[in-house]
């Protein structure tokens, strides 16, 4: 190698200098935000910043609400007192918060007086008006919290307001700062960062490539297309699965607790098939699974296992219209691995998938002429 000439040499030595100088000021600046960043974030969503309280306390004051409607409506007094005990249950179940008890005086006589109403009305120990005017101060009870809890979610938006103003300033003139560098840098050495501009290019196409769904560690549909192109030739089998009403599981539940049913749903899938699939998540709440499938009678067999499966595993739903537990939609076809013919069994697969959807859902259709 040739020695290095000395104007070279000196540009050299002043990249090295700007890029530690860079570093040290970005990493400063880092360490600088999340420490102040991370407390506030944490205190504005924590239990105490109120965005869960003032959920449930909304939620158990409408089921009170609907309680009251339930016992005052026209309806047979049976049935008004079954749907209006069922209200107070799930109001209660709400209700019976640590948080609530501990900050708010009238929380514990309320729970107190939901589960003596109860029990009257589980005994028919009360009229329908005295049951009703009972629930009065449990009402007055979860507003107050609730309007506190609405309280407190405003002031710490506020104050969470003011500090992202102040801090913006000081984080502008620092990225000024090191923009300014970043330009010198980029005059003193413009080839290296052409190639450095090249590598992060490729490692962002590489990161699309990446052939995993993060939420349930299964595929994701890059893997599925890449899979099927890897089994050339091979008789298989597509199983498109999709879970019914899940929007409404998680209206009732919470987001988390739908991501936390995707993935026992994803673990569920592949025990039930006794992980010969290969699974597959799509987006949402649909699912597939790839597997050998050497006739259309075994096909159906997977298929006809996985509804039993998830109807054994007996997963809860409280807004399923037909008060089911969770339910699947479940649509299969078998190909001849190939890239022409991957589309077409896609597509019979989706249409027997449709065709379970039109006829009530909850269970499972085969394209036997894909």
């Amino acid at each position: 190698m040739q020695p290095r000439p000395l104007a070279r040499q000196h540009r050299y030595i002043t990249w090295l200098s700007l890029s530690l100088m860079s570093f040290l000021a970005l990493m400063v600046l880092i360490v600088y935000e999340s420490r102040w960043v991370y407390p506030e974030i944490q205190a504005y969503f924590s239990q105490t910043g109120s965005l869960t309280g003032q959920q449930l306390s909304t939620r158990a004051r409408v089921y009170l609400q609907d309680a009251q409607s339930e016992l005052l409506s026209d309806q047979p007094e049976q049935e008004a007192l079954e749907a209006a005990t069922m209200d107070i249950d799930l109001a209660y179940g709400l209700a019976d918060m640590h948080i609530y008890r501990r900050e708010y005086a009238c929380a514990e006589p309320s729970l107190t007086e939901l589960d003596r109403l109860a029990a009257l009305l589980a005994a028919r120990d009360i009229d329908r008006i005295a049951a009703a005017m009972a629930l009065f101060a449990p009402i007055q009870c979860l507003t107050h919290i609730e309007m506190d809890q609405l309280d407190r979610r405003g002031a710490a938006i506020n104050d969470f307001s003011e500090s992202t103003r102040q801090h913006s300033l000081v984080l502008t003139y620092s990225s000024l700062l090191i923009f300014v560098m970043g330009l010198l840098f980029w005059w003193l050495h413009e080839r290296q960062l052409r190639r450095t501009d090249r590598a992060t290019q490729e490692t962002f196409e590489w990161m699309q490539r990446a052939m995993r769904d993060p939420l349930t560690g299964i595929g994701n549909r890059s893997a599925l297309h890449q899979d099927v192109l890897a089994k050339q030739h091979q008789s298989l089998g597509l199983i498109l699965v999709d879970i019914d009403f899940f929007k409404q599981y998680n209206d009732a539940y919470g987001h988390p607790q739908g991501d936390t049913l995707l993935r026992q749903l994803a673990a569920l899938i592949g025990k039930t098939l006794n992980d010969k699939a290969q699974l597959y998540r799509l987006g949402g709440d649909e699912f597939a699974a790839l597997l050998h499938c050497p006739d259309i009678d075994t096909l159906k067999s997977y298929c006809h296992q996985l509804i039993e499966g998830l109807r054994e595993a007996d997963f809860m739903h409280p807004a399923h219209p037909d008060k089911k537990g969770v339910t699947l939609s479940v649509g299969g076809s078998c190909f001849v691995a190939d890239e022409a013919t991957f589309p077409y069994a896609y597509e019979a697969a989706d249409k027997a998938l449709y065709r379970v959807k039109t006829m009530g859902r909850d269970g499972w259709q085969v394209t036997e002429d894909a």
